[in-house]
Formats: structure tokens, sequence, C-alpha cells
């Protein structure tokens, strides 16, 4: 396996505000002479942390596990607090444009791009699956906005709301208590007929985060028409990743590990093969 680290300041020229990250870890396969001509989808990889953090359960956990069956994956550094909307937004199009950009040398489709965000980073990604074509990212980007629109995304017990029942300090965050702003930090909301196709999974009972913003996504996307799957497991505390004895904090590690919601990373890949997401050979 390769691993590179790509400065998405620096590939696209731009100045990295004072405090951020907006760096871009890429895996794939070491050696393509066995699978000469082969390519295959791309999965970018955003972990949550309330805008605050990013949490490392939810990073090479994932990326591997998607590249075991059949992706090449990609992590985003996204920077968090004190920084705000749109830092977070213009790095990852810079992501999605980055790998769309260099599809050829990555070993990846260049229209089968998908994001999968847990939490926060299910915020993040609901900026990109429908506000990819937003003034801010053109112009930051110029004509490589053009490039960063997802071809599928993945919700994992993610905050999409910024009002009603939601994640507090993620909208704080991501806002910089910019009350104004929060309106266009509802995602639901943002939702229309160009936004991502997508699959979205949480629990019921999310102590963290309440699935009722999952809801109000699928309500949403239904509404606009754009296709999408929704599950909803019976029971699952926060943050569960993998949902496996790899991701569980050892602090709480039993109600970290819960065997039903595990079958979500399967459930994905069915989706995303029905979507076109495979391996292709020339």
């Amino acid at each position: 396996m390769k691993r590179d680290i790509i400065d998405l300041y620096a590939y696209y020229g731009l100045t990295r505000p004072e405090g951020g990250q907006g760096y871009l870890t890429c895996y794939t396969l070491d050696d393509y002479s066995f699978c000469a001509g082969r390519t295959r989808p791309a999965m970018l990889v955003v972990a949550g942390g309330g805008y605050s953090n990013v949490s490392g359960r939810e990073k090479e956990p994932i990326a591997m596990s998607y590249m075991s069956k059949g992706f090449n994956t990609f992590i985003l550094e996204y920077s968090v607090k004190p920084l705000s909307y749109p830092t977070q937004l213009i790095e990852g199009c810079m992501a999605v444009a980055y790998i769309r950009e260099n599809a050829e040398s990555l070993h990846v489709i260049e229209d089968k791009i998908c994001a999968i965000g847990f939490s926060a980073g299910g915020h993040l990604c609901g900026m990109l699956a429908t506000l990819y074509a937003d003034q801010d990212v053109k112009n930051a980007l110029g004509e490589h906005a053009n490039n960063c629109k997802l071809d599928g995304v993945i919700f994992a017990y993610p905050v999409l709301s910024a009002y009603g029942k939601i994640h507090q300090g993620s909208i704080v965050n991501i806002t910089g208590g910019n009350e104004e702003l929060r309106k266009k930090m509802d995602i639901p909301k943002m939702v229309d007929e160009n936004s991502v196709p997508a699959f979205i999974w949480t629990t019921v009972n999310d102590n963290c985060v309440p699935s009722e913003s999952s809801l109000l996504m699928a309500m949403a996307y239904k509404e606009k028409g754009v296709p999408f799957e929704l599950h909803m497991f019976e029971n699952g505390v926060h943050g569960l990743s993998l949902s496996n004895e790899e991701t569980a904090p050892p602090t709480s590690q039993h109600a970290h590990v819960n065997v039903p919601v595990q079958q979500w990373l399967d459930l994905s890949i069915v989706w995303l093969n029905y979507k076109g997401f495979v391996i292709k050979n020339k």
C-alpha cells in the first residue's frame, strides 16, 4: 500500500489560514503490475469531532475497511475551531477536486467519488453534497470549483440540522457563533434537485446527535426527488465508527461494540455497488 500526504493549500496556491489544516492522505496500491489498467472508485473519509477536533477512530479504520472493499481511499484532515465556515467547505472541495483532477495517477474512476462523514464530519459532507457550487467555493478555487461535486455521499450518525434537536456545539463551532450563518448550515434546508445521492445511517437513541437530523435529511431528499437510502438501527450510542473491538474506546468498549450496527458497512457497499461504484477493468 502506498501512502501520500497532499498539502491542498499548497497544491491550489491558496494561503492556509493560521492554525488551519487542509491535508489529504491518499491510500493507493503500491504495485499495479498485477492489475494493469484497473481503476477503483474513490472514498473520501471525513471523521467527526464536533468541529473542535478530528477523531482518529473514524479515520484509518474506515479508510482501510473501504480499501478492502475495492476503493482507493483518502482521509481529509480539515480545520476546526476557531476556524469556521467557509474554511471547512473549501478544504473539502479541494479534496474532491484533487481526487478528480488526478484520477489517472491515483488509479481512481473520476466520476465515482464518494465521501463518508461521521457526526460533524457528516455535516461537512452535507455541505459537500449541497453547497459544492457555492460562491465561496468559486471565489476560492476558480475553475477548479467545477470539479467539486461528489458522485455519492454517506452520512454516519451525522450532524445536519442547525435548529431544533441538534448537536449545538458543532453548529456553534462551524458558524463561529454567527446566528445569520446558522441558516445556511441547516443542511436539510439546503437540499435541492442537484444534491448528491446519499446513504444515511444512524441509531434511534443516539445519545449525542439526535437521530431526527437524519430523518429530516431523508425527508428533504424524498421531497426533492434525490436518490437516498436510510437505515436507523434500534439501539446504539454515538460515535460507533465500525462498531467493533477495533474502534471501541478502551473506556467504553462494551457500549461501542454493537453487533447489529456492524452491518452498516456491508449495507453501504451494496448501495454503492448498485450505484456503479465498482472496480473497472479497461
